[in-house]
């Protein structure tokens, strides 16, 4: 599909006089949601979306002082400073090619991908994905955004070496539970250096040559959505990063340099990982939900109006044009469902 709209570009600076965050920590999932609508081909409920969603939504945060670019790691996680590192990006945009911004910062971020529950790096890789088919002031601005909210959120995971033989649907059954299934997303991954076996198992992934990295990352999204599917009344909002943050970073690999590209894969394993350990069901796995065609699920999706569950049909759609997989669409069907 090709991202072709200004209903997209308008919702874009109609969001950005809005913040990354509401009502405490939620994530503002507005661009993501109209860059899916668009390049969906379903142009035609962007504003309508928009005007409902905006309702929900915190001005944008203003900045306290000017982060200096030498200064940086200083306030790497500091939501204080949201207002600030949006700032910064816009200037960062501004200045120079948005590519090498993407460039230079994504090795920067990558170690807290965890930021904002994901949400951080995936906001990047709607942009991404928009910016590699038509540049517009809005769409650049939008990576800004993107990006200052990964920085303000920045967030590590536990990232283990790669040392064993497994394809992703095989390694994610092996993840165990954080032991307190309680709190939110900080709590739990806080957990994971105690919890047993998690290091010994999360390194069970195999470990492919670069060449093979794009690869591994499509069959990540595979086997998260296969976990979604049988899964997701563990939690079926926070579940669905399990999918959609490898997604976002499959949508960035082919921008970045090769030598980027493993420690990517590594990240957002960990990120993965680090979701199914957070909210893994006690129990069986339950029947997945008999799959839609792809077009009626992303009508249902959108006539359900739900960021997640539009945000996760987007994933499984591309997942099954992609592998023809009808694991992806089940996924995608359980979301609407369970009301993700």
């Amino acid at each position: 599909m090709t991202l072709q709209t200004s209903a997209y570009d308008e919702a874009l600076e109609r969001f950005h006089a809005t913040g990354p965050e509401f009502a405490g920590w939620l994530s503002n999932h507005g661009p993501m949601v109209v860059e899916v609508l668009a390049n969906q081909g379903r142009p035609d409920g962007i504003h309508r979306w928009v005007d409902r969603y905006l309702t929900r939504l915190d001005e944008r945060p203003r900045g306290i002082a000017a982060i200096q670019p030498e200064a940086w790691r200083e306030y790497l996680g500091d939501p204080v400073r949201t207002g600030d590192w949006i700032d910064f990006f816009s200037r960062e945009v501004a200045q120079r090619p948005w590519r090498e911004v993407l460039v230079q910062w994504w090795p920067r971020l990558l170690p807290g991908i965890a930021a904002g529950a994901t949400h951080g790096v995936i906001r990047v890789g709607h942009a991404v994905e928009a910016l590699g088919q038509i540049e517009s002031q809005p769409r650049i601005d939008e990576l800004a955004h993107g990006l200052a909210y990964w920085a303000a959120r920045w967030l590590p995971v536990p990232v283990v070496p790669l040392t064993g033989v497994l394809q992703p649907e095989q390694a994610i059954a092996i993840i165990p539970a954080v032991p307190v299934q309680e709190f939110g997303i900080r709590s739990r991954i806080a957990q994971l250096d105690q919890t047993p076996g998690w290091g010994e198992r999360a390194s069970q992934l195999h470990a492919p040559d670069t060449e093979h990295v794009p690869a591994v990352v499509d069959a990540l999204i595979d086997a998260a959505l296969g976990f979604y599917a049988t899964h997701a009344h563990g939690n079926p909002t926070m579940l669905v990063h399990a999918a959609t943050a490898p997604n976002a970073v499959r949508n960035v690999l082919p921008l970045l340099p090769r030598e980027l590209w493993r420690p990517s894969l590594d990240a957002v394993w960990a990120a993965t990982a680090a979701i199914v350990a957070a909210y893994r069901p006690s129990g069986a796995a339950l029947p997945p939900p008999a799959p839609a065609d792809a077009d009626d699920l992303l009508d249902q999706a959108v006539a359900h109006g739900g960021e997640h569950v539009i945000k996760l049909a987007d994933t499984a759609v591309r997942a099954h044009r992609r592998s023809a997989a009808d694991t992806a669409l089940s996924a995608g069907a359980n979301g609407i469902l369970l009301d993700a």
